[in-house]
């Protein structure tokens, strides 16, 4: 099929491009600037923002599949900025499929939609979104899958992936900053113990894409839903992360820091972002608190029967992966 990617440029939309090249679909990216590893994959690029409809429209022209990865992401930044490109993007994707006749969307979101700040222990798909977010990118990103889902009709078919903390060689966000923060000294652990938290290895996630688009059309039974992505191997976010610091060739992290303390320092770092209105992401807030303080571990039961998904890189080996990427001991 001839697929579009959004955000193609991204860490995640780059290995979608990559994994549906490889499954031998024609495959189209839509960026923000150009990316050197598409170019190098003989991926056709076109540069627009989500915002702009008429660029986004333009892109979808022609297209039989698209898969929406763009989003605005982040734990801090103007609310405007997220219901623009989260909300307003989306929808222009959505007007686009459907004013050019595109039968498959299949949107990325997220499992923080449905976060309401306590844990999340062995959660299915059946569980609803909770009416108020801490955070605008959940915010924004749950307005926009149920946006998704909603548009599921006999012309458009549609579903929503929830990858949870991607990860992998070349992540671009969420590792370098653990690892920057355990160089500096200024990494530690959020209350007694280690919450058991899911996660995905980037080509996973990516493969799970793959499978959506081959699986969805107009009648077939995951039109209009959701579906966690996992690794299916829960684990203690401490070991975890410790484990990402081995395999940068860094000491294990044992400190720790009272999940009262964190949260009371998260409130006390947001209001003085705020009153200096400063546009810099805080080194910690209340939904990073949340985050690192409640378990969140998926049931991944729905993926393997509907979708067909088996996560084909399990952790020992993306973690070996990780260290060879690095230049870590692994």
């Amino acid at each position: 099929m001839k697929v579009l990617v959004t955000g193609g440029a991204g860490f995640l939309g780059g290995a979608v491009c990559a994994h549906l090249a490889d499954a031998a679909h024609d495959v189209r990216s839509f960026n923000r600037s150009t990316s050197a590893r598409l170019s190098e994959l003989d991926i056709e690029q076109r540069r627009g923002d989500l915002r702009d409809a008429v660029a986004v429209s333009a892109a979808v022209a022609g297209m039989d599949a698209v898969v929406h990865c763009a989003a605005k992401t982040g734990i801090w930044g103007p609310a405007s900025d997220f219901d623009e490109i989260n909300v307003g993007g989306t929808r222009n994707v959505v007007d686009a499929c459907r004013r050019h006749g595109v039968r498959r969307l299949v949107h990325t979101s997220s499992p923080s939609v449905v976060h309401a700040g306590t844990d999340l222990e062995g959660v299915d798909e059946t569980i609803p979104l909770p009416s108020r977010h801490k955070a605008h990118y959940p915010r924004t990103k749950a307005i926009a899958e149920r946006h998704v889902l909603a548009a599921n009709s006999g012309d458009l078919a549609t579903v929503a992936l929830r990858p949870h903390l991607v990860w992998g060689p070349g992540d671009p966000h969420f590792l370098p900053r653990i690892i920057a923060r355990a160089q500096a000294g200024r990494l530690r652990h959020l209350g007694p113990t280690g919450k058991i938290v899911d996660t995905v290895y980037v080509d996973n996630a990516a493969a799970a894409h793959v499978l959506a688009v081959a699986q969805l059309d107009v009648g077939t039974p995951i039109t209009g839903r959701a579906y966690f992505i996992t690794q299916g191997e829960p684990v203690a976010l401490d070991v975890l992360i410790n484990s990402w610091l081995a395999a940068h060739g860094l000491p294990a992290e044992h400190r720790r820091l009272p999940a009262w303390l964190a949260r009371t320092a998260g409130i006390a770092v947001e209001l003085a972002f705020r009153a200096l209105r400063l546009r810099a992401e805080p080194p910690l807030t209340r939904f990073l608190v949340e985050q690192l303080t409640t378990a969140h571990w998926f049931d991944i039961t729905a993926a393997r029967r509907d979708l067909g998904y088996t996560p084909q890189i399990d952790t020992a080996e993306g973690l070996r992966r990780l260290a060879l990427s690095a230049g870590g001991t692994g």
